[in-house]
């Protein structure tokens, strides 16, 4: 593999030192822009990776050590992937801004590269109420947002070293909630049999990559390092290490959206006192995967919709126009169990976490209308 994932006991300082791609490193890239080019992949990397812009990067190497390959190698080996690229560390979304930037732009709706994410922004937090307050279609309601801790690199570049470091950083500044954020943080090395189970039954376990984080090399060492957090009502949650250094999640049944974003807004606030965030001057927050960069919130819902259900494509139409996104239950690429869609904002770059989740509101209150009327 390339820079920080080779497998070689050459230490980090020396690979900063060298600056030169290897060999066998530009071999297996060549290899791989062949397989892509000559592939009818349907995703942005190959898109958008022109032998030109192949040519420019293949010899570049960020700070980590991160080479080319490192950003596409997932992209190589799932020629399914929908977008075929990660960033290794911070630095790449610069090093390697000329496949990042058009790759951004097409991806969230057209975010140029002269354009530049507003600063973190949450709104007035007692705007937002409860979108269903007699309980006839919303199930349940989430906001996450990703963070990622400043100084190192994303899950394929870090070293085993650092992800205990990490996690006991987390671990230890989650410890010091109060109020309705205290909580446990369960590690999952060692995790008795009983607590996996109960972490299972209530969906808050995450499991070891799918096949797209482990071509890109996301699940190195596992389970050190990772863990979950979640306070004594089950509201809040914090994943340690999965996909991305934090996930911070707010949740509970039923429509109040203003209490599930307020408990976010609080939890994001008392963490970010005590652990610096990877924030970028154009692209805000930043995290793993391309897709998920700016505010990187996500607002969802899970709700009925029989009437506007009864035809798929015309509910996901609608949902459109509102900058929304419809998944099955289980997230992307399932099926609705009982015929519950998860919809959740779509944007999350060029916008600021306030109107990211009012775009979620206002879409899901009109949904709702829609609905009764039919």
């Amino acid at each position: 593999m390339g820079g920080c994932t080779s497998k070689d006991t050459t230490s980090n300082d020396d690979k900063k030192n060298s600056n030169m791609v290897d060999q066998a490193v530009l071999d297996k890239l060549e290899a791989g822009f062949s397989k892509v080019a000559g592939s009818d992949s349907k995703s942005l990397l190959k898109k958008y990776l022109s032998k030109e812009v192949f040519d420019q990067l293949k010899t570049k190497k960020t700070s980590f050590g991160s080479t080319l390959l490192d950003v596409i190698q997932s992209g190589v080996e799932n020629l399914d992937s929908g977008v075929g690229i990660y960033a290794p560390d911070a630095d790449s979304y610069t090093v390697f801004a000329d496949l990042f930037d058009p790759i951004i732009e097409d991806y969230h709706g057209g975010f140029k590269k002269t354009d530049k994410h507003p600063p973190k922004d949450f709104g007035d937090v007692d705007s937002l109420g409860n979108l269903d307050p007699a309980g006839e279609f919303i199930v349940s309601t989430r906001v996450r947002c990703g963070r990622s801790l400043e100084g190192y690199p994303f899950n394929p570049c870090l070293t085993e070293a650092q992800y205990k470091e990490m996690e006991e950083k987390v671990s230890s500044t989650l410890s010091g909630l109060e109020g309705e954020l205290k909580g446990t943080f369960y590690p999952l090395t060692g995790m008795s049999k009983e607590v996996q189970q109960k972490l299972i039954d209530d969906h808050f376990l995450f499991k070891e990559g799918d096949r797209f984080l482990q071509a890109a090399n996301a699940c190195r060492f596992w389970p050190t390092g990772r863990g979950i957090y979640h306070n004594d009502a089950k509201t809040f949650l914090v994943w340690c290490n999965e996909e991305d250094h934090l996930r911070i999640i707010s949740m509970q049944m039923g429509g109040d959206l203003g209490q599930v974003y307020r408990r976010l807004v609080s939890a994001v606030n008392e963490i970010e006192k005590r652990l610096p965030f990877s924030h970028h001057d154009r692209l805000g927050f930043l995290t793993f995967c391309p897709t998920n960069l700016g505010t990187t919130v996500r607002a969802s819902v899970h709700i009925k919709l029989p009437k506007l259900a009864a035809n798929r494509e015309k509910l996901e139409e609608i949902a459109g126009k509102f900058n929304l996104q419809v998944r099955g239950t289980r997230g992307e690429h399932t099926e609705a169990e009982g015929g519950i869609y998860d919809i959740s904002n779509k944007r999350r770059l060029g916008l600021t976490e306030y109107q990211a989740v009012k775009e979620m509101h206002d879409g899901i209150a009109e949904l709702i209308k829609l609905e009764k009327e039919l």
